[in-house]
């Protein structure tokens, strides 16, 4: 089942701010534990750090959370949402364990058990936590999919002909073929073509954000994998492992305009 995600980096380095601000907020009013026990300068050292390790290990995740949407071919689902969120959980929970141990308490008798942190603060900070993540993680997800269906494009066909038209990063790639357009795109996580009557030609004017590799390809960038050289000549992978030839004539601009897109 399909999930909203958003893959913008700069949004979940906005969402790890807030959740280092949130931790911080919650500890500071609610007071767990030995928080009492600490004087005011106390509690602005310690709690932050709280705060700011549950910040940092959102952004630990990234890696993986990027590592699985490339791999599911853009198509973020449920299962990977638990699975990142249970991940971060956990890793969480750890990091804040030690925290506690080697900083917090450090060369202090008695320190609280595992197993009474866990019960008493770690778990309820965690489920106090995880609604306010689930909830921006899952808005900027919703905001990101409308943005991408206001973005839809109209692939048309000569005359009366009937055209195509969909989201821009579900079209893969467009080949020419004699009197016809074969565009190759994302539907339901599967590789689709569609014939349309028109010329490759027609369809490069149109649309600058798509580029040329060869006098019959034309490229989306977003579905970029990575280069690939066979016999001396030069292909690049897409999504779902598609080969595309790049002729020496485009060589030079494609990959100037690769590395832009992709830096």
């Amino acid at each position: 089942m399909k999930y909203p995600f958003d893959p913008k980096i700069k949004n979940h380095l906005l969402i790890g701010l807030l959740l280092a601000i949130w931790i911080f907020i919650f500890l500071y009013l609610t007071k767990p534990l030995d928080v009492n026990e600490l004087n005011d300068n106390e509690k602005l050292i310690y709690l932050p750090g709280y705060g700011l390790l549950g910040g940092i290990s959102y952004l630990m995740f990234l890696p993986l959370q990027y590592f699985i949407y490339k791999k599911a071919n853009s198509n973020w689902k449920i299962i990977h949402e638990i699975l990142f969120l249970s991940a971060y959980a956990i890793i969480t929970l750890t990091i804040a364990r030690l925290y506690y141990l080697y900083v917090v308490v450090l060369g202090e008798p008695n320190p609280y058990s595992l197993v009474y942190m866990l019960k008493s603060i770690l778990l309820p900070a965690m489920l106090t936590i995880l609604p306010i993540l689930i909830a921006a993680r899952f808005s900027f997800g919703k905001y990101y999919e409308k943005r991408i269906e206001d973005q839809k494009v109209e692939i048309k066909g000569e005359g009366n002909y009937e055209g195509l038209r969909l989201q821009l990063n579900e079209l893969v790639y467009i080949q020419s073929s004699d009197n016809y357009i074969e565009v190759n795109y994302i539907s339901n996580n599967i590789l689709k073509k569609t014939l349309i009557r028109n010329k490759l030609s027609v369809i490069d004017d149109e649309f600058s954000e798509l580029l040329r590799s060869h006098r019959s390809y034309l490229i989306n960038p977003y579905h970029f994998q990575r280069w690939k050289t066979e016999n001396g000549k030069l292909f690049m992978l897409l999504s779902f492992e598609t080969k595309i030839p790049v002729s020496k004539t485009y060589q030079s601009k494609i990959k100037t305009a690769i590395n832009s897109t992709t830096n």
